[in-house]
């Protein structure tokens, strides 16, 4: 029985290593575009340039993902907030996928980034030209977040610093709500949900899951910015621990009604 299932994962496997492949592919050839585009273009249409294309390169990602049924993704609730100006995005981070399943459906937005990413060679030049942000410094950090959003961008933060591990949710690292605060900027809760382990901390690329993965972004609650940061940030990380261990039961309806892949299972 363990040899048979053994042989019924090797086709999976490999079409999920393919999908991670092509990932990696994109990836390398937008990094290279973006190093040659970065000295001559201006900032204002590199950002908007840069932020689009990466959405659209995760868009494909995850359709592809969908249609192999490699994974089940519903993330349609974030939609009707595309093109919202001046909003924080803030969510749980329990995989390594989490900002791709953000930034796929919001093309304006930026990340706030680990500095080591930033040369990474998959995601650094093409970070840099889409203006992402980086928190080497945490002063420039805000300083850069604040003026972004002041000129119509989003900005998507995993508050936790990162991915999960201690369910069900890391202490949050400050910032957020400072930035709120400066640039006068709502935040928008976003819960991820996953029946998987793929890719959380901890867990190797190589190994493969079961499948198909499922992906489920459900909206929280929108909180206003305050004099009071601090307080805030309290309030905040009350909010996500009390409503990650609600989740099963407080599923937005709007974000239930994707049609699903077929499963290879």
């Amino acid at each position: 029985m363990n040899v048979l299932r053994f042989l019924t994962s090797i086709p999976l496997a490999l079409m999920l290593y393919a999908l991670l492949l092509f990932l990696g592919l994109i990836s390398l050839v937008w990094n290279f575009a973006a190093m040659l585009l970065y000295p001559v273009m201006p900032a204002a249409p590199a950002r908007t340039l840069g932020r689009m294309t990466i959405a659209f390169a995760y868009r494909m990602f995850w359709w592809l993902a969908s249609v192999t049924g490699m994974m089940r993704i519903d993330a349609s609730c974030l939609d009707p907030m595309r093109n919202e100006p001046g909003v924080i995005f803030v969510a749980n981070h329990p995989t390594m996928l989490d900002a791709l399943l953000l930034v796929a459906r919001l093309p304006r937005s930026a990340c706030i980034m680990k500095a080591e990413l930033m040369g990474n060679i998959f995601l650094g030049a093409g970070a840099r030209l889409a203006r992402y942000i980086s928190n080497k410094s945490a002063r420039t950090m805000v300083r850069l977040a604040v003026n972004d959003l002041r000129q119509g961008g989003q900005l998507v933060i995993f508050p936790e610093g990162t991915r999960t591990v201690t369910p069900p949710l890391n202490p949050f690292r400050p910032g957020t709500t400072l930035i709120a605060k400066l640039a006068q900027a709502p935040i928008q809760t976003v819960f991820i949900d996953t029946d998987s382990p793929y890719l959380g901390k901890g867990w190797p690329l190589w190994r493969v899951p079961p499948l198909p993965i499922v992906f489920t972004l459900r909206l929280g609650k929108r909180f206003a910015p305050t004099q009071d940061s601090d307080a805030l940030q309290v309030e905040l990380e009350h909010y996500f621990r009390q409503h990650m261990e609600q989740r099963a039961t407080d599923a937005s309806p709007e974000c239930q009604q994707t049609p699903r892949a077929p499963t290879l299972s």
